[in-house]
């Protein structure tokens, strides 16, 4: 899959987004996409893992964190993704952990789980859908 490449400095919650914060369970980057854990934590979402709690993105990581770190997620609406996307694209999680990935590069197998549809070339309005149907 080809996954966007995010510069993370430039990533930052839009104006009426929701956010929560909480704990990195691993080494995480603004602009992941990352999934609540058993134990609480944030870990990276993958849409090829076995898990499907690992499947279901819960958010997009605001900064970067460190595991046992305090960590920001951007929840729903309007973010500044730190890449490039076109406008009308649907972007899913993708198969590498943490990946954002346009829907042209889901394939057979993956779980997909949408996370919004790009409102401009640097804007994706996050709205989670993850229903874990295989393609």
């Amino acid at each position: 899959m080809t996954a966007l490449v995010i510069t993370a400095a430039n990533v930052a919650a839009g104006a009426n987004s929701t956010r929560e914060n909480g704990t990195a369970g691993a080494s995480i980057t603004a602009g992941q996409v990352v999934y609540k854990a058993a134990d609480g934590t944030y870990k990276l979402a993958d849409t090829n893992d076995a898990s499907a709690v690992v499947r279901k993105p819960r958010g997009i990581a605001l900064h970067a964190a460190s595991a046992g770190q305090p960590l920001a997620v951007h929840l729903s609406g309007p973010i500044t993704i730190g890449a490039t996307v076109t406008p009308g694209v649907a972007y899913y999680l993708g198969g590498t952990p943490g990946a954002i990935v346009p829907v042209a590069d889901l394939t057979t197998g993956d779980h997909p789980a949408l996370l919004g549809l790009a409102a401009s070339a640097t804007v994706i309005n996050i709205d989670i859908q993850a229903p874990d149907a295989a393609l």
